[in-house]
């Protein structure tokens, strides 16, 4: 167990790290500091920063429903409340939905249908009239759409949420060391003590040593940048989606105000728009794609951005996909130009479940914090207890948690894992698509 004074540095400002500082305040650590990249927090490096991410409890392992719903209701206390939306969530099949997509749907009704928190609420949806007695404004033909609502799920603003979490544990006393030099972990280092390996500090960038007891680190699809081993064996890898946009205008935001949470499970999902940016979200749903970057080792990691691919293109496959989306929804949108566009990294692993344990060989003085899996954000007001009770235990006691090294190759296992309908691919052929279709180079 770690003793409350210890000196623990976060490495990483995003959902995970900030949960995690949260919750050690609230349990008596007196000495937690946050080293995060970016110049603020939220920081776009985190997969967070983000307008809205799902709030949803539908899982086909009865183990993350359960926890879904404890944060769900943690979403709806006073820190956390204001950037909660229950808006509803619709999940659905279009008429030309693969077999994968549709059984993909039956488990994820299956798993909260007979639930009895949620059974009371969920109605099947069947045909246009079904879907727009829940959702009026959807104006397209739904050709073919079967689905289901469940009013107990919606989406949470979440780079609004980072920024008020962040600013509470500072309140709290948590410090935060920001910038692309003084807050930019490099390296661990580690001395010997009797006969036992501990991590004594970390090094950022502007080769300072930041001394530390305890190194929690919370880099999401960075990770294996300061722990390597988190990359071995393709344990942890980086895959991406993208994400686009679209502006509306001020009264195109108010007519969608209200709308549920649409997750149509063979082309993508989109939330009702934002009302200070009018930014309407719009995400395609597939396998997604992973990188490389042999300079570690060959582990995975996001991209550095120096090959000159365009951060503000994404594949031309996903594009097409939310086009199809928007003409099934929301016609008059289907031609708009997409805005905002991006990739959004994070930490994926073969059977989805979380990392939340002490890194091997380091004699309980580092902890990885990875794994995410695509479904990690909705955890936020709750994730922080499961570092704490690790901490307390000296020992992680859950077994979909625990340290664990896989085998198969990244791409087989992106595409085998069930809730996810379409083929995984590797980075390197989206950038030579990009550079075939003569999308200009980066300045970065």
């Amino acid at each position: 167990m770690a003793d409350k004074d210890d000196r623990v540095l976060i490495v990483g400002g995003g959902a995970w790290g900030l949960s995690t500082a949260l919750f050690l305040v609230e349990a008596g650590y007196t000495n937690v500091t946050i080293l995060e990249r970016a110049n603020s927090i939220p920081s776009p490096y985190s997969a967070a920063y983000d307008l809205n991410k799902i709030v949803r409890a539908e899982y086909e392992d009865a183990f993350y429903t359960e926890l879904a719903l404890k944060a769900i209701q943690a979403w709806k206390t006073p820190l956390f409340a204001p950037h909660y939306h229950q808006t509803g969530y619709i999940v659905a099949t279009s008429g030309s939905a693969p077999d994968k997509a549709i059984a993909t749907l039956e488990k994820s009704l299956a798993s909260v249908e007979k639930h009895p928190v949620f059974a009371p609420g969920i109605q099947r949806l069947d045909g246009p009239d079904a879907f727009r007695k829940h959702a009026w404004q959807l104006s397209g033909p739904l050709t073919g759409f079967r689905g289901y609502i469940n009013p107990l799920g919606g989406y949470a603003h979440s780079a609004n949420c980072l920024q008020a979490v962040w600013e509470h544990v500072s309140a709290c006393g948590v410090r935060s060391i920001l910038g692309n030099k003084a807050g930019c972990a490099v390296r661990l280092e580690y001395a010997e003590d009797a006969g036992q390996v501990k991590v004594t500090g970390v090094v950022t960038a502007d080769g300072k040593t930041h001394p530390a007891h305890l190194v929690i680190c919370a880099l999401g699809a960075h990770g294996a940048a300061l722990v390597p081993q988190l990359g071995a064996n393709n344990a942890n890898v980086a895959r991406c989606w993208s994400v686009a946009h679209v502006q509306l205008t001020e009264s195109e935001c108010n007519l969608l105000r209200g709308l549920p949470t649409t997750n149509v499970r063979d082309l993508g999902f989109f939330f009702e728009p934002d009302p200070k940016t009018r930014l309407f979200k719009l995400c395609p749903l597939g396998a997604g794609y992973t990188n490389y970057d042999s300079r570690v080792n060959g582990v995975s990691l996001p991209p550095d951005n120096k090959r000159g691919f365009q951060p503000n293109a994404i594949p031309k496959a996903d594009e097409l996909k939310l086009r199809r989306l928007l003409q099934e929804t929301f016609p008059w949108m289907a031609g708009r130009p997409f805005v905002d566009t991006k990739l959004c990294w994070f930490s994926d692993t073969a059977d989805s479940n979380y990392c939340i344990d002490f890194v091997p060989n380091t004699n309980r003085s580092v902890v990885a914090l990875s794994g995410d899996s695509g479904h990690g954000f909705k955890m936020m007001p709750i994730f922080g207890q499961w570092v704490v009770d690790l901490l307390t235990r000296g020992q992680q006691t859950e077994p979909r948690w625990q340290w664990r090294a896989h085998s198969k190759d990244c791409a087989q296992w992106g595409d085998s894992v069930s809730w996810r309908v379409g083929e995984a691919a590797e980075w390197k052929d989206i950038l030579e698509e990009q550079e075939e279709a003569g999308v200009g180079r980066s300045k970065l």
